[in-house]
Formats: C-alpha cells, sequence, structure tokens
C-alpha cells in the first residue's frame, strides 16, 4: 500500500468564514449608528435650541391692527438672521398695525408691525436723492419727521414736511435715496424740487408736524399773527412815548 503522506489542515468554507464575520460587522454597524446619533445632537446643539416664537394664524393685510385670534406660537430654532417676537410677547403684539402684507404660517417679525403706519391713507411715497453735504449728520431712519428746504437759485425758499420710510444705502460719495411719505397733494411738487437737486434735509423735533419750532421762517416769508401781535406788544412797551412822537 502507498505511504499516506501527512494530512494537509482543512480550510473553512465560505459559509463559516462569514459567519464567524458577521458578528464583528454588527457591532461596527452599532457603533457607526451610535456615532450618527450623538453627532446629530451635537449639531442640533450648536445650531441652537428651540425656541418659541408668534407665527401668522392667518392672512393680515397692510395696516390692518393684529389681534390675538391672528397669532398662533410656534417652536424654531434659534437663528442670528432672523429677528421674530417672542411668544412671551403676545400682549404687547396684539394691537399693533401690520406694515406689510402678512401671509398665514409665516413667522411674525419685529419689522413686520409698528405701533403707527410711516405712510397713512391720503399720502405717497417719494424718493429724495440727496449728497451728503445736503443730509444730517444724524442718521436717518424710518418714522423720522424731517423738512425738506428747497433753495432756488432765484426765488425765495420754500419747505415740506415729510416722514422717513426707507433708508437706502450709502454709495461711495456719500450720497443716499430716502423715500419719505407727504401729502398726495405735496408729492408733485417734492419730486420736482428732488429733480433739481436743490434741497436740504433738515431734521424735524419728535411730534413736529410742520417747522420745527424756533426754527426762522424762510427768507421773504410773512412771520405768522401771532408773533407780529407779540412784536408789537413788546416794542410799544418797551417804547411808551413813541405814540406820541
Amino acid at each position: 500500500m502507498p505511504e499516506q503522506g501527512p494530512a494537509t489542515p482543512h480550510a473553512p468554507g465560505r459559509t463559516l468564514r462569514a459567519r464567524r464575520r458577521r458578528p464583528a460587522v454588527l457591532a461596527m454597524a452599532v457603533a457607526l449608528i451610535a456615532a450618527g446619533g450623538l453627532g446629530g445632537a451635537v449639531l442640533y446643539n450648536s445650531t441652537g435650541q428651540r425656541v418659541a416664537v408668534l407665527a401668522l394664524a392667518r392672512d393680515v393685510p397692510y395696516g390692518q391692527v393684529l389681534t390675538d385670534a391672528d397669532l398662533v406660537v410656534a417652536r424654531i430654532a434659534t437663528d442670528p438672521v432672523l429677528k421674530p417676537v417672542a411668544a412671551v410677547d403676545r400682549p404687547s403684539a396684539v394691537g399693533l398695525r401690520a406694515t406689510t402684507d402678512l401671509r398665514r404660517g409665516a413667522l411674525l417679525l419685529k419689522a413686520d408691525v409698528a405701533q403707527e403706519l410711516s405712510v397713512k391713507p391720503g399720502q405717497l411715497i417719494v424718493g429724495v436723492a440727496a449728497r451728503r453735504s445736503q443730509l444730517p449728520a444724524a442718521r436717518l431712519q424710518p418714522g423720522m419727521p424731517i423738512l425738506v428746504v428747497y433753495t432756488p437759485d432765484n426765488g425765495r425758499p420754500d419747505s415740506l414736511g415729510a416722514v422717513v420710510v426707507t433708508v437706502g444705502r450709502t454709495d461711495t460719495d456719500g450720497s443716499q435715496v430716502v423715500d419719505v411719505s407727504v401729502p398726495a397733494a405735496d408729492a408733485a411738487r417734492l419730486a420736482s424740487w428732488v429733480a433739481g437737486g436743490r434741497i436740504q434735509v433738515v431734521l424735524s423735533p419728535r411730534g413736529a408736524a410742520g417747522t420745527p419750532a424756533g426754527t426762522p421762517a424762510p427768507s421773504g416769508t410773512a412771520a405768522p399773527s401771532g408773533a407780529g401781535t407779540a412784536a408789537a406788544s413788546t416794542a410799544a412797551t418797551a417804547s411808551p412815548g413813541a405814540g406820541g412822537a
């Protein structure tokens, strides 16, 4: 009989090797899932936790007063770009007016509401283009009352009271376009002044309806009747004997 050599080792089949690797694969999959969940939690915390803010329960047209039924509470992740009204400010939001058309489901932003509207019924918006030297040093802001003074080459100055609606970006030369609201009857006159370029923007005190208090009237403009009476009375008191001269 032929001699039998040493027995060669028998390699395990593919099925057996697969079975041996399966627990390791499962363990690795579980570890990856856990790492993914941890990464998601870290990402959620990094984007900011959810806060309660106000949203619109229904459409609210421009100028309408907000009611409690117009608002709902929504929870969103904080975002520095958005400036929504916090849910805790709901009582103060009720009663404000919509500064634009508000749509159902949208967040209520702070710029969407105001106590009073800059543009009231019967007013129009006129864009006032002015150079740096024609604007006050103080930065103009929406809601500020101003006086637009017209200074023609020939003729006496004139002026119109207005309210700032929007302030455009400052150009490289310092010029700006400022949207202002004026009565509809004065819109064409103001537009012609702006087209001529002979204007000066003057800040008015808060609550002023016309020329700021203490501002002298334009050259050639008659003083108010009350001022003339007071001046005459003062002159008569200072010179009691003037009448007999």
